[in-house]
């Protein structure tokens, strides 16, 4: 007897079609459903659970959202970078604690609604792959996985787009109990991102100094935990063109400003690798995202010793420390970095 497949259900139309989908292709299914302490109110799932013939097992994950997923934000806001809190969640939350967890139930394999996919290699190995929704391609999140993690993985909407996922919902009379879409950073509510590490950190951030690259004043910031690279809103700092925030000095307490054409980088540093399939060369021409929204840029990747170096085509607007580089063959993912 085949072993159940476990079915991350957040209670959207993304994970309540997939499960559709994957019912209907003889899957015996057992829903599980997480929760990090963060959401606004309990998310009753008994409606789901009618609609499918599942059950759906609920699963405290507070603890471990906490440790893995909300002290690596706050911790690195502390540093001046800019975090990726979903792509760290993919790999420790979803596809790690939980994937574990689901192992108690029986199943061996957990899908969610993510629209990426996979394919087997000849070798055995696990390619991860774009969504064939240009839009709503979510392949970027998923690039620091492990081939371990990919091969329990499943995608069922990864060759759908998110319009024919709402005409399945609709011609099949499914109805999600969660109707707003699931966001980047869906643990931080209002006032903002500003408030909630401030809260966290062990030293409050103080004022200091705007600067241009000359060490000119030309204003005060209001903790250097409120900035990222490439911001332009709340700066304050009137100047004779629009001022960005191009780096971030944690040492000095200096938030560095200057004009547009200064934001844009040719060669950056990137650490922290994840090969999904392991390069052949010390030198990779690769297409790379450098945040999820950003188009791809053709740029070579250089590995030497412990040092890797990529070098984009044309220079890129707003590289950003902290942020994820993940690259890319066409529609297949080869890896992905932390941008140093």
């Amino acid at each position: 007897m085949n072993s159940p497949t476990a079915i991350a259900m957040s209670g959207g139309i993304d994970s309540l079609v997939a499960a559709h989908v994957l019912k209907r292709q003889g899957h015996d299914l057992v829903g599980i459903h997480f929760t990090t302490g963060f959401e606004s109110e309990a998310v009753d799932l008994s409606s789901i659970e009618d609609q499918l013939d599942i059950k759906i097992h609920q699963m405290d994950l507070s603890a471990e959202f906490n440790r893995a997923v909300v002290d690596y934000f706050v911790k690195t806001y502390a540093r001046g970078k800019t975090p990726n809190p979903c792509v760290v969640c993919n790999r420790t939350i979803k596809f790690g604690v939980l994937a574990q967890r689901a192992k108690t139930l029986g199943a061996e394999k957990i899908a969610t609604g993510h629209y990426a996919g996979t394919r087997t290699r000849s070798n055995g190995g696990i390619a991860l792959v774009k969504g064939v929704d240009g839009v709503k391609d979510q392949s970027y999140f998923l690039a620091m996985l492990s081939q371990e993690q990919l091969k329990q993985a499943v995608f069922p909407l990864g060759r759908m787009t998110k319009e024919q996922v709402r005409n399945i919902a609709r011609d099949n009379r499914l109805m999600p109990v969660e109707e707003k879409e699931s966001q980047d950073i869906c643990f931080i509510k209002a006032p903002g991102f500003s408030g909630f590490v401030a809260a966290r950190l062990s030293t409050p951030p103080s004022p200091g100094d705007i600067v241009l690259t000359d060490g000119t004043v030309v204003g005060r910031h209001r903790g250097l935990h409120r900035y990222t690279i490439g911001q332009r809103r709340g700066l304050n700092s009137p100047g004779p063109e629009p001022y960005y925030v191009k780096t971030i000095d944690m040492e000095n307490n200096l938030l560095v400003v200057g004009g547009k054409k200064e934001l844009y980088t040719i060669k950056v540093a990137v650490g922290d690798l994840n090969w999904i399939t392991p390069p052949l060369a010390s030198s990779l021409k690769v297409t790379t995202k450098i945040r999820y929204s950003h188009k791809g840029a053709a740029s070579t990747l250089s590995i030497e010793n412990d040092r890797t170096t990529l070098v984009f085509d044309a220079p890129q607007l707003a590289v950003t420390p902290g942020q994820v580089a993940v690259f890319y063959r066409d529609e297949e993912v080869l890896g992905a970095g932390i941008i140093q």
